[in-house]
């Protein structure tokens, strides 16, 4: 079992500083290319999927958050507002907000919708300090966030397809959900008080899990105060539970920030906006990495991927010279030299790193690289442009095999 606060420490990964502050950690260089990659991939999913990317400002004015129903349900999680030139501002604790604005900002057509709007964005929650924790519990959060504008008869198609989203991403993470669940609302009033509303939007997310086939559980007092969701729990190596990512159903952000389109009948009609996060926030789901992992990450989410071990400094020209060779190829390679002990103790030092290339006066004379795997397999030696072809290949294709799926393709 992995504490993802100790080694995540250990690698190099992140860390935090009393100056900064709680819950408030910093991202070293390994752990930022651990991060830069999962945004990317994120990214290069959604423009696939027919998403839109946009910026938003990490501020807003408390009007904002009274039209969107967070200040009177949801103020306890966020920051005191701050006063500004005569106007009270508000550190953001959700998109959702912003991204209504900007979809009124333009009039919409039927024939534009579903219109998919994505953001990989910052947003704050005013944590106790008695919860933080390592990455799971932060006060500054990015999130992989998504919310897509439709028609009603669109909602149940897009939810099931942001659910197949999910599980391709896992599938590439190698991570596993524990279960799925059906976050409904339970008794007090932090929700929105909009019996039919509700009723309308359970049934909706009800009927995708059925169809999907998927087996799944309710849960009362989980559904996020506009709306019931799908929660996808992950479990750490305890047993610990914690939702990675959601999709979920709402009718009442629209109608507070009064959304429409033009219908094919010339008239007005209300969209339905369904939230959904393929990953949710970035440091959680690096969190949930590091200990499903123990730090030996896919390859193509390895900080490093390739490390290249000269046998003796008389390789040293060679072992650079495949190192520029990785760098013009966008693979992240480390050369690690004589100076750092002998090859057995470098060997041992990289191994969680997905490939390891020695090069010995033979390789280097022909070209070569012998390739050794992070599971122990060692390959015969082949020439150095072949291997990072083949390396190239499954890190392009996200793919959880280090060698064999290339070879059999």
């Amino acid at each position: 079992m992995h504490d993802h606060r100790k080694l995540g420490r250990e690698l190099g990964l992140f860390d935090t500083d009393p100056l900064i502050g709680a819950g408030l950690p910093y991202w070293l260089p390994d752990g930022a290319a651990v991060r830069h990659t999962l945004e990317e991939y994120i990214r290069t999913a959604e423009r696939r999927a027919g998403y839109r990317h946009v910026y938003s400002p990490v501020l807003g004015k408390r009007e904002l958050y009274e039209i969107s129903g967070h200040w009177s349900h949801y103020s306890d999680d966020m920051f005191p507002p701050m006063d500004l030139g005569g106007e009270q501002v508000v550190l953001r604790p959700s998109l959702c907000p912003h991204h209504a604005v900007i979809y009124r900002s333009r009039s919409h057509s039927y024939r534009e919708l579903p219109l998919r709007m994505a953001e990989l964005g910052g947003m704050y929650r005013s944590e106790l300090s008695g919860v933080l924790g390592g990455l799971t519990r932060v006060r500054a959060i990015q999130l992989n966030d998504a919310h897509i504008f439709c028609t009603l008869d669109q909602v149940a198609e897009e939810a099931r397809a942001a659910l197949e989203m999910i599980r391709r991403a896992y599938e590439a993470l190698g991570i596993s959900p524990a279960r799925y669940r059906l976050s409904l609302p339970g008794p007090g009033g932090k929700y929105v008080a909009a019996p039919e509303m509700w009723q309308r939007s359970t049934a909706l997310l009800t009927e995708v899990l059925d169809r999907s086939g998927l087996p799944y559980e309710a849960a009362e007092g989980e559904a996020a105060f506009y709306g019931p969701k799908i929660d996808v729990q992950v479990a750490d190596g305890a047993g610990r539970e914690s939702t990675l990512s959601t999709v979920q159903v709402d009718f009442h952000q629209p109608e507070r920030f009064d959304l429409h389109y033009i219908g094919a009948d010339g008239a007005k009609h209300r969209p339905v906006m369904v939230h959904r996060s393929i990953i949710g926030s970035v440091e959680r789901a690096v969190a949930h990495l590091i200990e499903q992992h123990g730090g030996a990450f896919p390859a193509w989410l390895a900080p490093t991927q390739l490390v290249i071990l000269p046998v003796s400094e008389a390789e040293l020209p060679d072992a650079a010279a495949l190192a520029r060779r990785c760098a013009e190829l966008g693979l992240r390679a480390e050369l690690a030299g004589p100076e750092r002990g002998s090859l057995g103790a470098r060997v041992r030092e990289a191994r969680l790193v997905p490939y390891q290339a020695v090069i010995g006066a033979r390789e280097a004379a022909d070209g070569h690289v012998a390739l050794r795997l992070r599971d122990g397999r060692r390959l015969d030696p082949r020439p150095a442009a072949d291997a990072l072809t083949r390396i190239g290949a499954l890190v392009e294709a996200h793919s959880a095999d280090l060698w064999d799926g290339a070879a059999r393709a």
